[in-house]
């Protein structure tokens, strides 16, 4: 299928590695022109030069945290009318809310709830304009099905959830979509850096972390990046114009419900 992005313009948020990195190289394959955001310069340009190589597109580069607003001048700078925004931060770390204070929690919402927001309110009016716009964010299946040591991802990713529950219904009239993928377990090094700890905190190796994880999930398999990144392709492109302020669920099954 093509999904007419050919010549789009995209904003792309922590596209360095993982499920950011997956959005990008599809986006690239689509013919959009990229403008790759991540904190660290070399291996956001290997990725950058990766996609080049791969698909042909051009590809900028700006390494900068995006959680500030310094970084997102710059960005927007680099990029100041996409067509296309991806939203994209890492997760906060994991714990006891008991032993949170204030600026772990704000931490946690300045990358997770309110960066996202700020990205939004800074490109939508233009999209709106055009009367083309795809606005993805990528949040967590802890959203759907929170989980009890996620206590700042689940409210601050919970938090933008809601906002984007509102908003969405408002600019679908100008062919400006935005939606958000939820991923579950995905080969990334993000996850392997998780079952490493969880392998030392249990006193087990890695091997049998990730082979429990994997069991554990109904599709007897963790999500490939490539599946992420062409989920986030789709609704970015022309034929997605009447799927707004949707959470897509990629989990493997893992959530038990009904809706």
């Amino acid at each position: 299928m093509d999904l007419g992005l050919a010549g789009r313009r995209a904003l792309v948020c922590a596209s360095s590695k993982g499920l950011g990195k997956a959005c990008a190289v599809q986006l690239g394959l689509e013919g959009v022109e990229l403008t790759l955001v991540a904190r660290t310069a070399s291996p956001l340009e290997a990725t950058a030069e990766e996609i080049r190589q791969e698909s042909g597109v051009a590809v900028r580069t700006v390494a900068v945290d995006i959680t500030t607003a310094e970084g997102r001048d710059a960005a927007l700078h680099a990029c100041p009318e996409p067509d296309i925004l991806i939203t994209n931060a890492g997760g906060p770390p994991p714990g006891d809310f008991r032993d949170w204070d204030r600026n772990d929690w704000i931490a946690a919402l300045d990358a997770n709830m309110l960066t996202p927001i700020e990205l939004i309110k800074a490109t939508v009016d233009g999209m709106i304009a055009r009367k083309f716009g795809r606005i993805v964010n990528i949040t967590s299946s802890a959203v759907k099905a929170p989980i009890d040591i996620l206590g700042l991802s689940n409210g601050a990713r919970a938090g933008l959830t809601g906002f984007v529950a509102g908003l969405a219904r408002k600019t679908v009239a100008h062919n400006v979509t935005i939606n958000n993928l939820l991923p579950g377990p995905f080969e990334t090094e993000r996850l392997h850096n998780t079952l490493t700890a969880l392998a030392t905190k249990t006193g087990t190796s890695f091997e049998e972390a990730y082979e429990t994880r994997r069991r554990g999930n109904p599709a007897q398999r963790f999500g490939d990046p490539v599946e992420f990144g062409q989920a986030c392709a789709f609704l970015c492109g022309a034929q997605s114009g009447f799927i707004t302020g949707q959470n897509l669920l990629l989990d493997g099954g893992a959530f038990p419900g009904t809706f």
